[in-house]
């Protein structure tokens, strides 16, 4: 009877390993594998050790590899921390009265093309975006607000999960470091004020979200029936980089053009044979204020001494 017994559980244990090691079988576990892998990201050697560590369930491989993603994250995040994230991208979105310009980076420029990298920084400009919409409230033309690190990753993005979650798990993916360096969110208070935003290299149409090496928003008043140059002179701010509008009743333009820093005396960008001031004038438009971000730069808010502004309050032009 004994004898019968062992033969009896040989054979089943024959067929198990059979069916465990037949091509069908094997088909269907490298399906879910492949599945697991594009759908998180993560290694095919993590994947597998996920899924053996919980029967081939899918939904709870997916999950443990998060988790452990996200404890490896803060982990490598605290680790990686001084190592200097000068590459990345910048990332702008904008409607008629709402803008958000945000910068993302790390060491290298090829985590910044990293499909993971552009979505981080997507959920960023979105979080920031929607900051500008629900949180900026205030009298006068426009509502600025500039965003630090670490205020940054306070933010939800549209999943729930706050700006500095999301980087963690980004930074435990890639073992690079990456920092959520900056954001400018900006509300129009009036009718008559509208912002735009572009950033380069730009997309092959206008998009209200695009990302690039350098971005620019821009406030400014323009009659609704003369044609929309907002675009246009953000390209021009984001190509010239200058340091401020200028006032021609104080200011005097540069004796070399190129040496030019004053936005209204530049040459404009698109038709050199105009200057600013000549367009600003030809199109009706007057300009409220603007803010350009080049990717690496160390902005002033970030240097010793210079005071962090309390997320709940908020910056009024007048």
């Amino acid at each position: 009877m004994k004898q019968k017994v062992q033969t009896y559980s040989k054979m089943i244990f024959q067929l198990i390993r059979r069916i465990h090691t037949s091509p069908v079988y094997k088909a269907a576990e490298s399906s879910l594998l492949a599945k697991l892998r594009k759908k998180t990201g993560y290694t095919i050697a993590n994947c597998k050790k996920a899924l053996e560590m919980h029967n081939n369930d899918a939904d709870k491989a997916e999950t443990w590899l998060h988790e452990q993603a996200q404890a490896m994250g803060w982990a490598k995040a605290t680790k990686l921390a001084g190592r200097t994230a000068l590459q990345g991208l910048v990332a702008v979105k904008f409607d008629k009265n709402h803008g958000a310009l945000v910068e993302l980076n790390c060491e290298t420029d090829f985590v910044a093309k990293n499909d993971k990298f552009q979505k981080t920084i997507e959920d960023a400009a979105i979080a920031s975006f929607k900051f500008a919409h629900t949180k900026l409230q205030a009298k006068g033309p426009i509502t600025k607000m500039e965003l630090d690190s670490e205020q940054l990753g306070t933010l939800h993005a549209e999943g729930g999960k706050k700006l500095s979650e999301i980087l963690a798990l980004f930074i435990g993916s890639v073992g690079e470091n990456a920092v959520l360096r900056r954001a400018e969110c900006w509300k129009a208070n009036s009718e008559d004020v509208k912002i735009a935003g572009y950033t380069h290299p730009a997309p092959s149409s206008a998009s209200d979200y695009s990302s690039g090496k350098y971005g620019a928003l821009l406030a400014y008043k323009q009659p609704n029936d003369v044609e929309d140059i907002g675009r246009q002179l953000c390209q021009h701010i984001v190509g010239c980089a200058p340091t401020k509008i200028g006032d021609k009743e104080k200011d005097k333009p540069a004796k070399n053009s190129d040496d030019e820093t004053c936005l209204i005396f530049q040459e404009y960008l698109l038709d050199p044979s105009y200057t600013i001031e000549e367009i600003l004038q030809k199109h009706n438009v007057e300009i409220i204020d603007y803010v350009r971000f080049s990717c690496g730069e160390v902005p002033e808010s970030c240097m010793p001494g210079v005071e962090k502004q309390p997320l709940e309050t908020v910056q009024t032009l007048q």
